[in-house]
């Protein structure tokens, strides 16, 4: 039997807290799924969850004596979150699938962990451990997966997506993540058959799900894989058909500029350079309104790396004109924005009014003749604004 290493996370003293309550009086608990997966592979842990056979209500009453804060966070299947020493904690009553149609599921508490083993994902994820002794029980394999870079499907790989056809990204993004070598084929095939599936969920979770995937370290190769299999057919029919070069342009600006990840810079690199196109995906995955914008202003001026970065910076704002030029341009031009925020043009059609012009189309003609100068001179500081002002109204300055 395998026994998670010692780890941070087991001995906090939340963590204790609620094992304490529902582990006393016959009750029962363990660590399940990515906290014990990750801990086997020696990875930061996270998020740490735990599985009970005690129902809710009893899960609750238990908390609640121990002084443990409980939120109804997913109580019709099951889940409430226990906030104990400033930790929170997911802990859901083992369940098994009465009926699924792929979006959702209908599910009866079980008092069996096999059986709530058994409606997990891929093998690697139905990992329970013991949170006293950390002795870890897996049901189907997924110590052997983990050692040797295999995610699969727990048992019939079309029945598991069957239940969520979310399942076929999340294959994606695992293997990703926890793979090695050649991708099981039988999981595989499944996920590229079922990929017509995918349209049957709701945007939101489809764009939840690949921005997960675009925040892998580098997903050059997974989101590769998910072209030639289709994928993108489904979920991103308008993929760039040059993105692969694009991606690598952009990885590579990343790593110099060490910038930090970022999903939607990474989809923008995506899409063609066209912003209606780019808008239109950001309408269509049900994205805010922020980030449509984001990506419209990305796609339309992807070719305009020629443009002073900051000049460009004040047409779209910093993080648009910095990933315009991770994705297409030099990352070197990165560094004039380090610091740096778009300033305001120190002068209003006020100030015109004041030096003699009468109120009407010339101050606004004026000013955006003062601001254009003023961009193109790299913002420079007031005093160089007032003989701007001058040259402007033809007038010289006190």
């Amino acid at each position: 039997m395998s026994v998670l290493p010692d780890a941070e996370w087991r001995v906090r003293p939340g963590l204790r807290r609620i094992v304490a309550a529902l582990g006393s009086d016959g009750g029962a608990v363990k660590i399940v799924g990515g906290a014990v997966r990750d801990t086997l592979l020696a990875l930061p842990v996270t998020d740490i969850d735990l599985a009970t056979p005690l129902l809710p209500d009893e899960v609750t009453r238990r908390l609640e004596t121990a002084d443990i804060k409980v939120i109804p966070t997913g109580i019709a299947h099951g889940t409430v979150t226990a906030v104990a020493s400033g930790d929170h904690h997911e802990i859901t009553t083992l369940r098994h699938d009465v009926e699924t149609d792929g979006r959702r599921a209908m599910v009866a508490f079980a008092s069996e962990w096999y059986d709530d083993a058994a409606r997990r994902d891929f093998t690697i994820n139905a990992l329970y451990a013991d949170p006293e002794t950390g002795a870890v029980d897996d049901y189907f394999g997924g110590i052997a997966d983990l050692h040797s870079g295999c995610v699969r499907f727990i048992g019939d790989a079309a029945t598991r997506i069957a239940e969520d056809h979310l399942r076929i990204l999340r294959y994606y993004r695992f293997a990703a993540r926890f793979g090695r070598g050649d991708l099981d084929a039988v999981s595989h095939a499944a996920v590229v058959t079922a990929r017509q599936s995918l349209k049957s969920l709701s945007r939101e979770r489809i764009a939840d799900e690949l921005m997960k995937i675009l925040t892998l370290s580098d997903p050059r190769a997974i989101v590769g894989q998910m072209a030639v299999d289709g994928i993108f057919a489904v979920l991103l029919p308008e993929l760039d058909p040059d993105f692969a070069v694009t991606f690598d342009c952009l990885l590579a600006n990343e790593a110099a500029a060490r910038a930090d990840v970022a999903a939607h810079r990474r989809l923008a690199a995506l899409l063609p350079a066209d912003r209606a196109i780019a808008e239109h995906v950001a309408s269509r995955l049900r994205l805010s309104t922020r980030q449509r914008k984001y990506l419209g202003a990305v796609a339309e001026h992807r070719g305009d790396v020629a443009r002073p970065i900051r000049q460009l910076a004040h047409t779209i704002g910093v993080e648009a004109a910095r990933d315009v030029h991770l994705i297409a341009g030099d990352a070197a031009a990165v560094r004039d924005l380090t610091g740096w925020a778009v300033p305001q043009l120190p002068v209003k059609g006020g100030d015109i009014v004041a030096r003699g012009i009468a109120v009407g189309p010339e101050v606004a003609r004026i000013l955006k003749d003062i601001e254009a100068a003023w961009v193109a001179e790299d913002f420079p500081d007031a005093a160089r604004v007032v003989e701007l002002v001058n040259q402007k109204i033809g007038r010289t300055s006190d």
